[in-house]
């Protein structure tokens, strides 16, 4: 008779590590689906602000005049900050995002197919997101800063 009870003990202790397996993957797994869907979200959000800055470069260039818009962003996604960033080289300008209150320059980057000089920096929580564009000198400048 003992020797059939550490037999059950084996079999027990051997679903429990199966049980908590299984466990562990399910949530890694949450918890990989629930970071691709935030990256999406971010990944619209800088998609959103290059196509408003767009808009606001053509009424800029059809009207000549200073033009102002805040922009309907998020103050956190998935109950983190994010940061959003304007920038430019000699050749085109971009969108550039990321999580966290630090700005990075390696995270993606979405075109603004314009000549733009561009610049500024919105980080969530920090208020309104707020785009203004204006020429100075024939070049269109567009500026994103929080109010």
């Amino acid at each position: 008779m003992p020797s059939i009870i550490p037999g059950y003990v084996y079999s027990i202790f051997a679903a429990l590590i199966v049980g908590v397996i299984i466990v562990y993957s399910c949530s890694l797994s949450t918890l990989n689906v629930k970071n691709q869907a935030n990256n999406q979200q971010l990944k619209n959000i800088g998609e959103y602000v290059a196509a408003q800055s767009l808009t606001l470069l053509s009424r800029i260039t059809e009207n000549n005049q200073n033009t102002t818009q805040f922009l309907d962003i998020p103050s956190d996604i998935g109950n983190q900050r994010f940061w959003i960033r304007l920038s430019n080289d000699s050749k085109c300008a971009w969108v550039e995002s990321g999580f966290g209150t630090t700005v990075r320059s390696n995270d993606p980057q979405i075109s603004i197919p314009a000549h733009v000089d561009a610049s500024g920096t919105f980080i969530s929580g920090s208020g309104r997101a707020k785009l203004q564009c204006h020429l100075e000198n024939q070049i269109a400048i567009l500026t994103l800063t929080s109010e």
